[in-house]
């Protein structure tokens, strides 16, 4: 290519999470839209999990046209207007579709005061999995209640993520899923008969579980799971539909939906997920948008985005026959947990919490201690993000 035409190109640099399922899907995606579209260039880079959960978008969006986001940064960028409000540049019957295809409250997780921040390219919550051969092996049954879930840790066969993000989750989860979700209209909500039953309830699956989880993020938790003789079960854990696929790891695991909690229902876990941005900096907006249409577009979804080890945000990807073929029915199996998932609270200064509160939390597990104390912490935190950026 000439000089001048590489000149005259659009470039966009993007940067996302340093995983197959972030990193290679958006980098298909770019492939082939740079493809079709050659005035285009898109570059992307990734970050660490831990990085993707923690690093400020303020000065990504510097840097970056496109960035891959987790939805509580919604009322960040409302308020800062860091990221652009794609209601403005993304045709509305384009947006419809993806409100009427959402997976749970994904579409919506990315709304804040009005302003859409992102488009859901991807849907997760946490979920349960298993190794079918190993249950098989050792004559065990998939547990059905938290009482079985209980025994079966008892016999050293369970594992969970242990690091503050995902405790934190997990008490949300055990919150809501006996009727108080911890925030309703971004206040604490969440009594404190309540949140003491979910701590110990918490504390006493941990101590039946091996001290490494408390090192464990979801993916270490998967990579152990599928790669180990002793392990059979994860009860929650925000799924990756890869390890459901052949050839990604040593052994395939299945995912299903969660146990019932006494019988309140099963889990009601913590949604996760990820959305496509665009930074209000970026100076290309027009094939920044097209390419984060391409990537969230149903076609795309359900077959580039999927096969290049996305986990798409689009429901009829969700539903799709062949794509559940070829991930041993991960998302139909799952599918019912996204649609009941329990959505964070995203007002502007709720990372603050959601960054701090998770560690108190895990140190009781570890060590137990006074729990009282934990939720007065807990409750401390809450009060500062909520003083961190006043009307």
């Amino acid at each position: 290519m000439r000089k001048r035409d590489m000149e005259s190109k659009s470039k966009l640099r993007g940067i996302t999470w340093n995983h197959s399922r972030g990193f290679v899907s958006v980098v298909a995606t770019a492939q082939r839209f740079c493809e079709m579209r050659p005035e285009v260039d898109i570059s992307w880079e990734k970050r660490s999990l831990q990085e993707f959960a923690d690093a400020p978008i303020q000065g990504l969006a510097e840097q970056y046209d496109l960035l891959v986001i987790d939805h509580p940064w919604a009322g960040y960028a409302a308020y800062s207007k860091v990221l652009m409000p794609l209601q403005e540049i993304i045709p509305a019957d384009f947006m419809s579709d993806q409100a009427e295809n959402t997976v749970g409250h994904s579409h919506a997780s990315y709304i804040f005061d009005g302003e859409q921040c992102a488009l859901a390219i991807d849907a997760a919550t946490p979920v349960a999995s298993y190794r079918a051969d190993l249950l098989e092996r050792y004559s065990l049954e998939q547990p059905r209640t938290w009482r079985d879930l209980l025994a079966l840790a008892r016999q050293g066969r369970v594992i969970m993520p242990g690091i503050p993000i995902d405790t934190l989750m997990n008490f949300y989860m055990l919150c809501a899923t006996q009727g108080e979700p911890p925030f309703v209209d971004d206040e604490w909500a969440v009594s404190d008969q309540m949140s003491l039953r979910a701590l110990e309830q918490l504390r006493e699956l941990a101590s039946l579980c091996p001290k490494e989880i408390f090192d464990w993020n979801p993916i270490a938790v998967y990579e152990a799971l599928s790669r180990r003789e002793d392990y059979v079960y994860c009860p929650f854990a925000y799924g990756y539909s890869n390890y459901s696929r052949a050839g990604y790891s040593a052994n395939v695991l299945t995912f299903d939906d969660m146990v019932d909690i006494d019988q309140q229902g099963r889990c009601q876990t913590t949604l996760g997920g990820t959305g496509l941005a665009i930074s209000s900096r970026c100076q290309t907006p027009e094939a920044a948008r097209d390419y984060a249409m391409f990537t969230a577009g149903v076609e795309v979804q359900r077959t580039l985005f999927f096969e290049n080890g996305g986990q798409p945000g689009h429901r009829s990807a969700w539903e799709d026959a062949e794509v559940n073929r070829r991930s041993n029915n991960y998302f139909r199996n799952t599918l019912p947990a996204l649609d009941r998932a329990y959505l964070r609270p995203r007002f502007p200064g709720y990372l603050h919490f959601q960054d701090h509160a998770g560690a108190p939390i895990r140190q009781y597990l570890m060590q137990g201690g006074d729990a009282n104390a934990v939720l007065d912490q807990l409750k401390r935190l809450f009060e500062e993000a909520k003083g961190l950026y006043p009307d």
